[in-house]
This record gives C-alpha cells, structure tokens and sequence, in this order.
C-alpha cells in the first residue's frame, strides 16, 4: 500500500467515524424508552477505532465478530451474552442506526437486540437492560423446564401471557408461582400490572406453573381488584414478628421451639441474588450491631418521616427492619433479600442491577437512607454560621453539634456518628479555619501505600548517550515535581539541565507532563513515562519542540508500513529549516547508536536544492490532525506552539548503519505487578496517618477569606467526639481516572480493648475504649472479589462467618486476615458513664 493510498483509506475511516458521531449525538438528544440498542464486543469496536490513528497503518477491522461476548452454550439462533460482562471493557452499547451503518460497512454479527427502559425512581433515568430477566419455568404437569425471558419492567400480567403462550395454556387456569428453593412461596396475580422487579422477582429465580383444569375465571386471591401482586402462604411476617417479640428473643440470642429445645436465632445466611455478596456481607454486620437490632426489633413506626424528599417515606427503614426480623427468627433457612434490593435500588439506582459493588459505599447509602428515613426533624431550621474567630474549641465544638442535631435527629445520628476537629491554615498569609464536622465512619490509609516505586528511562537530548532507566521513589499523593526531583537526583541533573516528562504510548508521544502539580496517582503502573535531558539553554522562548518517530514498512510488501521504537524529543529555533539540517539533527540524536565512527551524512554543497541533496534519512511531517504524511518542505518551519512530529522511514540502509537492538526493547512499565504483599501495619498507624497533617491537593484547594484566593492549605483533623458504634473503612481500593488498584496489606487491629483515648482531644477526659463485634472481608481483585462477614453474637461470646447462604464458627484467633475491609467496633462503657452522643 503506498502513501498516497494510505491517505485515502484513512480518510475514508474518518469519515465513518464522524458519520458515528453524529448518530450518537442524536440519539443520545432522543432517548425514548423501548429504542433499540445492539451489543458489540469492544474487542472489535476498539480495533475498528483505533484504524488509521497510526500513521500509514490503517489495516481495517474484519467483520463485526461478537463470538467473544457470547456463550459457548447458548442456541446459535438465539445467541446469549455471558454473565458478568462489564461495559467499556468487554462490550460496547450503539443504538440502532449505529448498528445499521457498522453492519453495512463490515458485515458480521451476530446481532444482539436490547431495548432502552426507563427506571423512574427519585427521578427518570434511562438505561440499556443488557441482561433481561431471566426466569426458569418448572411445568408442574410434567415436571418439564424452560426458560423465560423478558424485561424486568414487564408486568406480572405480561409473564402470565408469555407463559400461557408458550405452554399453550389458557390464562383462566394457569397460577404462578415464586418458586424460590423449589418450594411454593408466593403466588402471582395475573391481573398484576406491577413490574417484575416491583415484584422481587430477580435473575435465575425458578417460578413454578400449575393447571387447574376445573378453574374458572375468578380466582380465589387476597389480591384481586388491587395492585398487589404477591400473596404470602403461610403465616405473615408480623404473626412471626409478633411471635419473635413475645419471645424477648435478642437478649440471650435464643427462642424455644415447641419440643421446648433452645434454639439459636441470628444465624440465618443471606441468599445470593447475583454479585449481591457485597449487599450481604454490609447487612450481616449491621444485623449483628446491637443498637441496631434492639431498635428495630421494637416499634419504631413514630420515628419514620413520611415528608422527608431526601428519604423514602419510611419503605427503606421498614424494609430494613422487616429484614431484620427475619434474621433474627428462628429456622436456619438462608433469606432471600429480593425486597430489600429493590427498595435499596428504588432509593440509590446505582446498585440496580446485578454488577459487584464496594460494601462501604453501600453501607454509607443505606446509613444515609435510614437517617432520612428515620429523622425525628420534620421541618429543617434555617441555620446561619458565624464567625469562629476567638470562640474556645469546647464551645464552638458543642454549638456546630447543636446545629447539626437541630436539622439531624434519628437513631443513626445518635449511634454512629462522631465529631472531629477540621484545622486548616493558609501557607501564605497564615490565616487560621477551624471547624467542627460530623462523620459517621473513620476511612484510613494504609500507611505502607505512601509511597511507590517508579522506573523511567532518561533520554540525552544532545547525542551523549542515548538512553538509561532508572527506578525511584517518590509519595504515593505526590505530584510530577516530586517525580522530577527524585529522578534528577538519580541522574545526576546539573543545575543548567532540566527533564521533560512524557507518556510514550504506541511509539509516539501520548502526552507531555509539564503541569508540576498534576497527582502522580494519574499515572498507571503499566504506562511507560520517558524523561528527555535537556541543557536549559536549548528550551525557552524562540525554541520550538521536535518530536521524531520512526516508521518502517512490514514485511509483506502490499501491506502498510508500522511505528517502531521510542519517539525522540528535541529542541529547535522557530526558524526555517532546511531538509540537510533536520537530517543532522537526527543523526546528532542516533549517533550513540552508530556502528562506524564515520559520518552518517554526506557533505552537501551550500546551493544545493532539497531535491538535489542525497540524504541519510527518509523524514515526511506528520499531520496531527489527520494522521497523514506530507513530503517535508525545504523551508519548513517548526509550530512554536505545539509539539511538530516528524516520521523517519527507515529501510535495510539505516538499519545497517545503526545498532537498533537494545532500541528495539520496549520502555520499561512504571510499576511492574508484583506477588502479593506481606507487609503489616497497625491499625494505630494507619489511624496516625489519617490525622497527620498535609497539604491539600491541587484539586481541593482551599479558598482563603484572608487572602481572598484558592491556597493548598495544610490539613490537619483532630477526633473530637466518638460515636457508640465506631465504623472503621481501610482504604483498600484506589480509584482515579487512570488508576484502580487494591492494596492486600496485612493490617494488625485490636479485638479488644482498642483504647482510642488518647486521640480524642476534647477536654472532657473521658475514655473511649471499644470491642470489636463484626468484619466487611473482601478476597480476590478488584473486578472478581467476593464479600463474607464475620460477626459475633455477643451473649454466646463466639464468632460466626457469614459467607453468602453459608453460616458457620469460626474462632476468633482465625479473624484477622488482609481481607478485612470494614471494622465495626462497640464502644465499652464502665458503669459510671452513660451515652452522650444525643445530647444536645
């Protein structure tokens, strides 16, 4: 393929590009529920992006293939996604018309049909169901299966049609039913026009048909003539509520069954409903907290706040504590959470669906939601704040927390939230903000994650040497000046040299770290980051960035030609530049890799034309907007503004010249992987960490009233006041735009006797000595982890691990492992001290 060639196809793919554009743009400006949606593998729509954005190398995509995405087991005629794919990673969602054009284009398939629904919960919000409800069919008749899909927005009334229909039964005397462990649990009204997700009805969930071939058209249902859809058999969850509370059952964590045998109570598991393990390890550990359970395991109906707009009218408080009573009655069956899902997904639509979650962000949105819920303040008082300035920290510390319980009053507040102490001071003028703020859970560092190895190779923008890596430790929230410095004491940086940084990406230059205080955590341990060496001198005004790649055709001479090696950066003067002179730039940059000691260029006679001049190199510009080469002009003239890229196209002849091996190696990766980590730390530390005070980063700067401008002011948290139930979150997970990372260090906590006593700095001298009662474990990485919980049932003194459906002892030297994740510690009182925390 020649150049010329190479220009027309890449225009041709802009093209289709910019067509797809437009069409994502109008439908994006259309949404409409039940628009149609086609499923791609991202492994082709990423290949068919990234055609033609190397230069010269625009081998198009193949068909359309989405065999990646789709089940090895499933029909070929009714092809089905795998479980647990993951959008943007695994596949990608085009509407319609997108489809349409890719599909005219490059053919292929199969197609994967989804519709767009619209989930109104607080507010509408549109998303594809790429995985329908799927529900397995039992026929009672002859004990045949099937399965049934359709959307869960769909009605129990549709179900009953589609299932009528493919059993060629009449609606008159078919009966649904949840079909839950394949035991009959609750049966479906077909005159139902509530949703199936209304309904509880989740993935995978068996629902049992009968026949009643004497039926009539009336059916003898509680629920008929209303918009109930489920109706229980067997005694209702208040008969067993009742039952339960008669039997005082939480103080000794036993009831007597009828033999008059103690039975254990609080040891049920939790079914799981799809990647709800996250769901069930945060709801074990609240439901072994006790003032948890001894609030709602009584009457708590006068606390709901049925006019709140920030709660749920008191459904996710109600459904929390039916929940609860089911934990704590007796039998060993696992429950299914399918209510409490829904009115979770109802209140946050985030954990809609049947993705992995981080626990603590879902135990912070439930806690959230059951103090909304459960706020005793009907009408929020209007508070102004006024000026700290001289005000004693005991008595602005008591006057911020009457604020806050002047607008926040429930049994959250009360038991789980602290207090603490917020200084910030201004590096510049000196100014002085203290403030009083609650918190409702500690979330640590772990200290051994402060700081991170880095490798970058060094490249010597005046033909020295060619290239040397060099590995340094810089913070782990440090910026790009603390990567510089650290790599220009390894180096060995003279005062009149300086480094520019650069993410070399596909063997050209992806972008250019020159912002000092951009967060190395926007950095990715498998970027390949280059510094180039510089006299200060060569940079500056009239100076002009040259950036050179390299290009050399494949072997197969009809195909195109591909990039190779490291990009090289230099500086030149924003002046005219003839063909012999850039070509002297390059061999100056390439002569620590030249075989001979002779000179790679041939003399040139001064009145020489460009066209007349035999020259070492082969050198076109790069077009940075279209990606195409253009011969290079003999008066060309480097952009001041903006790095100039120039492609050298190498053949046999400079291959021969110059020694390209260790060229060819790739750059090493900032940080490699590397097994897990046996490190240990102390809860202590990482509780030190915490408070120890820093500068705020270049995205939370503070404004300061004194200087009247944003400052990266110093940080410095005191704890104040603690809270009866202390949550503790360790900082496992690290999430940036570029960067997701779990860190498996080993972090030694107490089980008992966590005197935090020292840490609290108010003056009223009292102690603040805790006991751990349950555990958040999260195992695995980040996208395939699994959640279990250990908690302890306080009367019985003994640990239990709660793994999904599984219940089981464990003892208590087993508990501290590197998955903890969420400590929930209890405050231990002596007999003279009494709860403070709701006073006002």
């Amino acid at each position: 393929m020649t150049i010329c060639d190479s220009m027309m196809e890449n225009h041709v793919l802009e093209e289709e590009r910019r067509i797809v554009t437009e069409l994502l743009s109008e439908a994006e400006d259309h949404l409409q529920e039940g628009n149609l949606y086609f499923v791609i593998s991202n492994r082709w729509y990423t290949s068919w992006q990234r055609c033609g954005r190397e230069p010269l190398d625009v081998t198009r995509p193949g068909p359309i293939d989405n065999h990646d995405i789709i089940d090895s087991q499933s029909d070929a005629s009714d092809p089905q996604l795998c479980r647990m794919l993951e959008e943007g990673v695994n596949y990608v969602l085009v509407p319609e018309q997108v489809w349409k054009k890719l599909v005219e284009w490059y053919k292929g398939g199969p197609a994967i049909q989804r519709k767009l629904i619209c989930q109104r919960f607080q507010s509408e919000s549109y998303s594809v169901e790429v995985y329908p409800l799927c529900l397995k069919l039992t026929d009672s008749r002859d004990e045949s299966s099937a399965t049934i899909r359709l959307s869960k927005q769909a009605s129990v009334s549709q179900l009953y049609e589609m299932v009528c229909s493919a059993r060629s039964v009449s609606k008159e005397k078919a009966r649904i039913w949840d079909y839950f462990e394949k035991k009959k649990s609750v049966l479906l009204d077909p005159s139902s026009e509530r949703t199936l997700e209304e309904s509880c009805l989740q993935v995978d969930q068996d629902i049992l048909l009968e026949v009643d071939e004497n039926a009539s058209s009336k059916y003898d249902m509680s629920s008929a003539g209303n918009e109930l859809a489920l109706v229980p058999v067997g005694p209702t969850i208040s008969d067993a509520t009742n039952t339960m509370l008669g039997e005082g059952t939480f103080s000794n964590g036993y009831s007597l069954s009828d033999s008059g045998k103690r039975e254990k109570r609080g040891l049920r598991g939790l079914q799981n409903l799809g990647n709800t393990c996250f769901m069930n390890s945060t709801l074990q550990c609240l439901a072994h907290t006790p003032p948890f359970v001894d609030y709602f395991l009584k009457d708590y109906r006068d606390d709901i706040n049925e006019d709140n707009p920030l709660g749920k009218r008191g459904e996710l408080a109600t459904e929390v504590g039916e929940l609860l009573k089911k934990l704590w009655s007796s039998g060993q069956n696992a429950v299914a959470p399918h209510s409490f899902k829904t009115k979770l997904a109802s209140f946050a639509p985030q954990f809609s669906g049947y993705n992995q979650h981080d626990c603590q962000e879902m135990l912070s949105c439930l806690l959230d939601g059951l103090h909304e819920d459960l706020n005793k303040v009907k009408q929020k008082p209007y508070i102004e704040f006024k000026d700290s300035d001289g005000l004693p920290d005991d008595e602005l510390a008591e006057e911020m927390w009457k604020y806050h319980k002047a607008r926040n009053d429930s049994v959250i507040v009360d038991v789980c939230q602290g207090q603490y102490k917020s200084t910030l001071v201004c590096p510049d003028c000196g100014k002085i903000s203290i403030t009083f703020d609650p918190f409702m859970y500690l979330t640590l560092p772990l200290s051994t994650s402060l700081t991170r190895s880095m490798t970058v190779s060094v490249f010597y923008g005046d033909g020295s040497r060619f290239s040397t890596s060099y590995p340094v430790t810089v913070p782990k929230d440090g910026s790009l000046r603390d990567l510089s410095n650290a790599l220009g004491a390894s180096c060995g940086l003279k005062d009149d040299e300086s480094l520019l940084l650069a993410d070399v990406y596909a063997h050209k230059v992806f972008k250019y770290l020159e912002t000092p205080l951009q967060s190395l955590r926007e950095i990715r341990d498998n970027d390949r980051i280059v510094a180039y060496r510089f006299n200060k001198m060569h940079r500056g005004p009239g100076k002009a960035k040259l950036e050179i790649l390299h290009w050399e055709q494949k072997q197969d001479a009809e195909s195109s030609g591909k990039l190779f090696g490291i990009p090289l950066v230099t500086y030149v003067n924003t002046e005219r530049h003839s063909g012999s002179d850039i070509d002297a730039i390059i061999s100056g940059l390439l002569s620590p890799l030249h075989r001979t000691h002779s000179s790679s260029t041939v003399h040139v006679p001064e009145d020489a034309t460009v066209g007349e001049k035999e020259l070492s190199f082969s050198v076109f510009l790069l077009d940075r907007y279209s990606s195409s080469l253009k011969p290079l002009e003999s008066d060309f003239v480097p952009n001041p503004l903006s790095a100039t890229r120039l492609v050298v196209k190498w053949d046999e002849k400079e291959h021969e010249k110059y020694d390209l091996g260790s060229y060819f190696n790739d750059l090493p990766e900032v940080s490699k992987a590397t097994s897990s980590v046996t490190e240990e730390v102390s809860l202590f530390s990482c509780l030190e960490a915490f408070l120890a005070e820093e500068p705020l980063g270049p995205d939370d700067m503070w404004c300061c009233p004194a200087c009247n401008k944003h400052r990266r002011a110093n940080k410095k948290l005191n704890l104040w006041k603690l809270p009866e139930i202390l949550v503790v979150h360790l900082k496992r997970f690290t999430y940036t735009i570029l960067l997701k990372s779990k860190i498996d260090t080993f972090v030694d906590f107490p089980i008992h006797d966590l005197d935090l006593s020292k840490y609290v700095k108010n003056e009223e001298g009292e102690s603040y000595l805790y006991e751990l009662y349950a555990i958040s474990n999260h195992y695995g990485d980040m996208g395939g982890g699994h959640y279990t919980a250990y908690a302890k049932l306080m009367d019985e003194n003994k640990w239990y691990e709660f793994d999904d459906s599984r219940v089981s002892a464990v003892d208590e030297s087993k508990i501290k492992t590197s998955a903890a994740y969420v400590l929930f510690y209890r405050r231990v009182r002596s007999e003279s001290e009494t709860p403070n925390m709701d006073e006002d």
